[in-house]
């Protein structure tokens, strides 16, 4: 099973390209809404809720977990790596195609303060940015607030893009890279401002296929040791309990972390999941934002809020 999680509802932009690549397999969604954005956290505040929702994850049987966020891969993917045995999908801005595609010879990029600041990012950056100019926005204030309630096509929606977007196009970058997963969904709305020669670069579909390389080697491995094939066409559903038993009875429950076992605390509303393909666990009240940005699928989806 694949976890998929983010500070909100922006992970749901990677969320949306796994299931075209793997639309048969169960994949559980955690945003951190309640407790969003991220951007202005410390690295330790980030840790500690990025540490709780693993554990929650792997307790829901998740063995790959794709890391949506942008701000989190900056500040804790290092941590899960070497905390956790299974394989983390993290994200990083699509500065190298931009670069090495751009014909200006500048490239803006919209991110988080978290993101610019990640070493990754910076490593990037020295590796293939000689003779382009970058122009760096931080877009802490306002745009993920946007996309969590709602108000994508607002007026101040509006108002805020143009602030980030307009200066880059006046100092002629014909590339712009989205450094957060919320950003995808104001797409339409970035291209109305920059125009249809301006290349936006949305980093979910390459994240979506390094998450579905990792299954598919999991897949491989787990054959190989039993000697079966899973029916990977299937269609999955959900009809069990959302969380362990052992957390309903007790708020407490037991989960493996990388060489010693690790006690997670929870407090979760007890609630039947029925037969549903996908859930979306938030610790958000934005359930209709929720099934809204995965409009297609909502027949199909069901969003419990819970508290960790």
């Amino acid at each position: 099973m694949i976890g998929v999680f983010d500070s909100g509802v922006g992970g749901l932009s990677v969320w949306l390209e796994i299931v075209k690549l793997l639309p048969n397999e169960k994949i559980i969604y955690f945003g951190d809404s309640g407790y969003c954005p991220y951007g202005h956290k410390s690295q330790e505040e980030i840790t500690d809720r990025v540490d709780k929702i693993t554990k929650f994850l792997i307790s829901q049987g998740c063995e790959l977990i794709t890391v949506a966020c942008n701000t989190v891969t900056a500040a804790a993917i290092d941590f899960l790596r070497l905390n956790y045995r299974i394989p983390f999908v993290g994200m990083e801005p699509a500065v190298k195609p931009a670069i090495l595609n751009s014909k200006t010879g500048v490239v803006g990029v919209l991110a988080t303060k978290g993101t610019l600041m990640g070493e990754l990012y910076k490593k990037n950056l020295k590796k293939y940015a000689s003779g382009t100019i970058v122009l760096e926005r931080a877009g802490d204030d306002g745009l993920v607030e946007l996309v969590e309630s709602g108000k994508i096509n607002s007026p101040e929606g509006d108002a805020l893009l143009r602030k980030y977007i307009e200066p880059m196009i006046e100092q002629k970058a014909d590339h712009i890279v989205l450094g957060c997963t919320h950003y995808p969904f104001l797409i339409d709305n970035i291209r109305q401002i920059a125009g249809n020669d301006v290349i936006i670069v949305n980093p979910a579909p390459a994240v979506a296929k390094r998450t579905l390389k990792l299954f598919n080697d999991i897949q491989l491995q787990n054959t190989s040791k039993t000697g079966n094939i899973s029916n990977s066409a299937s269609v999955s559903t959900y009809s069990s309990s959302p969380v362990p038993a052992s957390i309903h009875a007790s708020g407490t429950s037991f989960i493996p972390n990388s060489d010693r076992t690790s006690l997670v605390s929870t407090s979760v509303r007890k609630e039947n999941s029925g037969n549903y393909k996908y859930l979306f666990y938030t610790t958000g009240n934005n359930n209709n934002v929720i099934l809204d940005l995965i409009s297609q699928y909502k027949n199909e989806a069901k969003v419990i809020n819970i508290d960790i």
